[in-house]
């Protein structure tokens, strides 16, 4: 069941929420802490029931397992912990690439049966590895199995994050509130998930109609010209984050209406002046794990500079393999690895130069475009069904397929072809035709996608007042860090008229569901 669905907006969700409203208007807080965790179930066992088994399998064998090494730390049991999680998502997700690969390398003839991959098994993976590590570390007090249930499976963050942190949520669950709804707990939520669903609905899958096209003409052998090739690169950028941010702010919509903060995803990532800053600002609960689970165990830059890049490397070739099993992630995660080498040199040696002083307007513009291109030219790994269609891609991105230019471009110029063409020859199926259909609409659309990304307020921005998501980095609301001195939301009629506006809009699009990009990873 999908967020940007009908059953969803209209059935689902209005049944849990009156549920739990009943149930916390007579102080039946636990209730509500066993309503929300038995209708995550229907909810995922909606898209295949079958796997409803493996989550309660996986929520029941970690409990326990945390439960044992809270009481007495033991080297051994959180390894076999980590292991149960890490098998299992390895089994589900890199069973059939590995043994691909080893049958290429060696001529072996592994075999592996189809296997269709749980949905969010590598985001509750990745929570439930955290409460292990943090219970052996002795940071975990609450041990309330309805509650440690309800952390992993609370459906608004189940299927693709936010990575919640126990220590962020369940201390929610326990408090005297939880179960109580007020009316601007349900404005902020609906707001909130109004601005998603718009996100996703009419940004990102309309954006789709414009990458789409290319990385399927890419991977069927077209091609293409530099122009194609960019708008393909950029059009795909802009889907990604929409997307995903969508569901990030629909995801964490929903958890206000039941009173739960959820942590932020995106902080305006393409807004970032370097790689570092970027991570900073992308699935910044992703960043977060790989950080304090991985990369600070590793030794982080603890260890002399050498190590640190070497630590750099490793968790962003694991970063990139956890978002998919195939080399084209391998490879996006490798060439941002190197992109977080260059930027920690670039920075060390600025300070040895003496040039580590106040930045110049000029200076920030420039760094913002590298930033962006920088993160274009990886997308493209990270989109490509194929190592062969990136280079493509890539290729004509550079102009090495010659610097040929478009039937569409060619008529807006109202120029004779032979007069543009500079070696090369014309791809043959125009994005005039079949293969595109956005002369008229591609400029305006993509310019006004640019400036949303670099200039609009963020959803934390336009609620941060209110504190409508928690900050990752500190576990605490964001409202004093994250306010919009435009369009900064209110309990008005306006801004109610804006939200239904949104929904109204979104919701005439729904006809045509559309899954979230992150449901496959």
């Amino acid at each position: 069941m999908l967020f940007n669905s009908y059953e969803f907006i209209y059935a689902f969700l209005p049944i849990v929420l009156v549920g739990f409203a009943v149930l916390g208007r007579f102080g039946h807080r636990n209730l509500n802490a066993v309503w929300l965790v038995a209708t995550p179930l229907f909810f995922y066992g909606w898209w295949d029931v079958r796997y409803v088994l493996l989550l309660v399998g996986s929520v029941a064998v970690n409990y326990v397992i945390g439960s044992g090494l809270a009481r007495r730390p033991n080297r051994p049991l959180l390894i076999v912990g980590i292991c149960a999680n890490l098998g299992t998502l390895g089994w589900f997700k890199y069973a059939a690439f590995f043994a691909e690969n080893a049958n290429a390398l060696t001529g072996v003839g592994l075999t592996v049966p189809a296997i269709v991959l749980p949905l969010g098994i590598s985001f509750f993976t990745f929570q439930q590895v955290a409460f292990l590590v943090d219970a052996y570390r002795g940071q975990v007090t609450d041990f309330g199995f309805a509650r440690y249930a309800l952390f992993v499976t609370f459906f608004p963050q189940l299927i693709a994050g936010p990575i919640v942190h126990h220590r962020e949520v369940m201390p929610q669950y326990a408090g005297t509130g939880f179960g109580r709804i007020s009316r601007e707990d349900l404005a902020i939520g609906v707001t909130v998930f109004a601005i998603g669903l718009f996100k996703k609905v009419i940004l990102a899958d309309w954006t789709a109609g414009y990458s789409t096209p290319v990385f399927d003409a890419a991977l069927a052998g077209t091609v293409l010209t530099p122009v194609e090739a960019w708008v393909g690169a950029f059009a795909y950028t802009f889907q990604l984050y929409f997307d995903f941010s969508g569901y990030s702010d629909m995801a964490v919509g929903l958890g206000w209406l039941f009173g739960v903060r959820l942590p932020f995803n995106f902080n305006s990532p393409y807004k970032a002046r370097s790689i570092i800053d970027f991570w900073r600002r992308w699935h910044i609960t992703l960043s977060r794990f790989l950080r304090d689970y991985l990369y600070v165990p590793l030794g982080g830059n603890r260890r002399g500079s050498e190590r640190r890049y070497v630590n750099l490397g490793i968790v962003m070739l694991l970063g990139g393999l956890w978002h998919g099993a195939g080399w084209t992630f391998v490879l996006w995660g490798a060439l941002h690895g190197l992109y977080l080498m260059i930027n920690h040199g670039w920075r060390t040696a600025r300070s040895h130069l003496g040039f580590g002083g106040q930045s110049t307007r000029a200076s920030r513009a420039l760094a913002r475009c590298v930033t962006l291109l920088a993160v274009v030219i990886a997308w493209v790994f990270f989109r490509a069904e194929s190592f062969d269609a990136a280079t493509s891609i890539l290729r004509s991105m550079a102009g090495l397929n010659g610097l040929f230019v478009p039937d569409w471009m060619l008529a807006a110029l109202d120029l004779q072809k032979a007069e543009l063409v500079s070696g090369g020859t014309i791809v043959e199926h125009y994005f005039a035709n079949e293969l595109f259909r956005f002369q008229d609409q591609l400029g305006p659309w993509m310019v006004a996608m640019l400036l949303i990304v670099l200039y609009a307020p963020n959803t934390q921005e336009i609620l941060g007042r209110f504190g409508p998501t928690l900050d990752p980095l500190t576990h605490t609301p964001a409202a004093e860090r994250y306010q919009a001195r435009r369009l900064a939301w209110r309990p008005s009629t306006r801004w109610g008229a804006a939200a239904g506006a949104l929904l109204a809009f979104s919701t005439l699009a729904l006809p045509e569901v559309h899954e979230f990009l992150y449901f496959q990873f």
